[in-house]
């Protein structure tokens, strides 16, 4: 008992954050459940986004019910590639990629060639709430398929990298690139097995990874150091998170974007309960920066102020920064 005690104190004191902490601390505290449904569902996210001139990865059409499925041929007309997603799934599920047309058929990005029937079938399990998080009908989301930034290729395998920021009151506190492996079947998931890599808010410089839970300097693929990589348009990314909290209204959230080769930064989608092992990859607990933000708020609100997203920005990176930035820049 008194090592477990010893555990946790030590755990606390280096601002670990746990499950019951984000929920009670940030998640309802911070997050008004009628917003719920704008971060719970990728057209909504999206509408709100494009309103908001935010960049997001192009809509083709949308699927509500069974009779719409005979508008697919329409949708997917004059795209070779295109990606198939639930508009309330969760963790990556049900998410269909084609990357090209091959005789008649469709080749998903792992190589597989599928049938005009399989997308069928997969469109009806999405509308019929397999995917969504409260098991309840859903509507599936044909958009545009990202292209990864060639900076990924050495670091990744198959898939679409993409890069989750936590975001406090408007705030980014701590930063992590997702890696698709052969393990999580190229998807960008951790559950599934992908690497978690955090990196340093004021560069944009990946640090260590943590795969299946354990801290790894290479990816198990490429064998490639996944430490070291200036991600390029950082503070774009940095920006294009802190205004996600004016788009939703949310206070705590999860950003997921992704690096277009064409289109640079994109938001792919929100998250209302952001996962807990971007600690892992930075090495660093969650509370201790959002007690600093919580402060800086306080201190703010004192004298009546409130930040541009620039401004929060700029906080953020000097306060969090492994590499510090200077005041001016």
């Amino acid at each position: 008992m008194m090592n477990l005690w010893k555990t946790w104190k030590a755990l606390e004191a280096k601002g670990i954050m746990g499950i019951n902490r984000r929920n009670a601390d940030y998640v309802l505290k911070y997050n008004k459940r009628s917003l719920y449904p704008i971060v719970d569902d990728k057209i909504l996210t999206k509408e709100r986004a494009i309103k908001a001139g935010i960049h997001v990865p192009e809509m083709y059409g949308i699927i509500s019910t069974e009779k719409e499925i005979d508008k697919l041929d329409e949708i997917i007309a004059d795209h070779n590639d295109f990606v198939i997603k639930p508009a309330q799934g969760a963790g990556g599920d049900g998410i269909l990629v084609i990357a090209d047309r091959f005789e008649g058929r469709f080749k998903t990005v792992s190589g597989k060639i599928i049938s005009h029937e399989e997308i069928e079938q997969q469109i009806s399990s999405i509308l019929s709430g397999l995917y969504s998080l409260g098991g309840g009908r859903d509507r599936a989301l044909i958009e545009y398929r990202v292209t990864p930034d060639p900076i990924f290729k050495s670091i990744s395998y198959e898939g679409v990298p993409d890069i989750r920021i936590i975001v406090l009151m408007g705030y980014p506190v701590m930063g992590m690139l997702r890696l698709p492996t052969r393990q999580s079947n190229g998807k960008a998931n951790l559950h599934q097995g992908a690497i978690g890599v955090g990196v340093d808010l004021a560069t944009g410089i990946t640090l260590r990874g943590t795969w299946l839970n354990q801290k790894i300097a290479k990816h198990p693929d490429t064998t490639n150091a996944v430490d070291g990589v200036q991600l390029p348009n950082w503070d774009g990314f940095m920006k294009l998170a802190a205004g996600c909290y004016e788009l939703c209204g949310l206070g705590y959230i999860g950003v997921d974007m992704v690096l277009d080769k064409d289109k640079g930064p994109l938001i792919l989608e929100l998250n209302a309960r952001p996962g807990l092992n971007i600690q892992i990859a930075n090495n660093c607990g969650l509370a201790l920066r959002t007690h600093a933000v919580e402060a800086r708020l306080e201190e703010l609100a004192k004298q009546d102020i409130k930040e541009t997203p620039e401004e929060r920005v700029r906080f953020s990176q000097q306060q969090f920064g492994h590499v510090p930035t200077s005041p001016a820049s």
